[in-house]
């Protein structure tokens, strides 16, 4: 699909999958690129990004500490892996800002809501370790403090649910149909493409669902273990949204100001129209959803087929004339 948007995830799901991809790439010498980047559900473009920050990590600055890992384009060699072993016999010493800085991170850390407790407490006895050997220097680091944005306790609830198999009751907000419903779900893993996701098996539909972290309006883990059914992951590289061939054909028209959907969209096919605009064909599991999509377009455009939901469309429109009280002929609905 031409145009695909930049991805940015961030910097907790960065941090999470690099520290996961060391052990990874540790336990697999010449694993292949494609298959490093489908495990992680990422594309091939950002693991090489991964791999480029990975030589610049070690235990300090001095030759033979940083992680020596490189790729010929297909497969991915780490030439030093007992950088980080218990064969690596010299001490790690800390400068003073070092120090600090470790201190600041690590306290900030053990705030995070949704963290498993006795993760916290073996943070903070390092925590204490790391200021009784900085001595004067763990001073300055009293001093400061870190607040993170992100999904805050829902990453960490999500997160913890994953690690301790358990299921999760969330009210969730879909926009598509405007609407927050209540769900168990079993979760299976995180995925950052965009925004930060979870991918799980979702109870009320008895099917695998995608739900973005920052419409979870609440959340709460259940004692009920999860158990979701056994299904092939899905190699997230080429996007979250994969229509598939058996999934309903929608036709919609375009102008100028709404060449845009075809960026956005993955789609069958974009043809050109006489005015400069788009017949755009695509798939989707919900045409309903994409009701929204044709008020958002306004002139710009409108669905085309399935009949039924070109008037479903058309019927949305006059609703929301009425609720401003416009008088449906004044403005033209698609």
């Amino acid at each position: 699909m031409a145009g695909k948007p930049a991805r940015t995830g961030n910097a907790i799901d960065q941090t999470r999958r690099m520290l996961s991809l060391v052990t990874y790439l540790r336990e697999r010498p010449g694993a292949r690129i494609a298959d490093v980047a489908r495990a992680f559900g990422i594309s091939e473009d950002e693991l090489v990004a991964d791999l480029d920050v990975l030589p610049m990590c070690g235990t300090s600055f001095r030759g033979g500490d940083l992680l020596d890992i490189d790729t010929d384009g297909e497969r991915i060699w780490w030439h030093n892996p007992a950088a980080l072993g218990e064969e690596a016999a010299e001490p790690l010493r800390l400068a003073a800002d070092e120090a600090t800085a470790l201190l600041v991170a690590a306290r900030a850390v053990a705030t995070l809501p949704g963290l498993r407790e006795s993760d916290r407490q073996a943070l903070l006895r390092a925590t204490a370790k790391v200021e009784a050997a900085a001595g004067e220097a763990a001073g300055a680091s009293s001093r400061l403090s870190v607040t993170f944005e992100s999904e805050g306790g829902v990453f960490a609830d999500v997160d913890r649910a994953i690690s301790e198999r358990r299921r999760l009751w969330i009210r969730y907000y879909s926009p598509a149909r405007d609407e927050v419903t209540e769900r168990e779900i079993d979760p299976i893993r995180l995925v950052s493409v965009g925004h930060t996701y979870v991918e799980a098996w979702c109870r009320r539909s008895e099917a695998r669902r995608t739900f973005r972290l920052d419409r979870v309006a609440e959340i709460k883990i259940l004692d009920a273990p999860s158990a979701p059914p056994e299904i092939e992951l899905r190699d997230l590289s080429e996007g979250l949204v994969q229509p598939a061939a058996e999934d309903p054909e929608v036709v919609v028209e375009v102008g100028p100001g709404g060449r845009w959907i075809a960026e956005y969209y993955p789609h069958d096919s974009a043809d050109e129209l006489p005015d400069g605009g788009l017949r755009i064909t695509l798939r989707t599991p919900d045409p309903a959803s994409l009701r929204r999509l044709a008020l958002r377009l306004g002139r710009d455009g409108r669905i085309v087929s399935p009949p039924e939901l070109a008037e479903s469309a058309r019927g949305a429109a006059r609703e929301a004339l009425a609720a401003y009280d416009v008088p449906a002929d004044a403005v033209k609905v698609p």
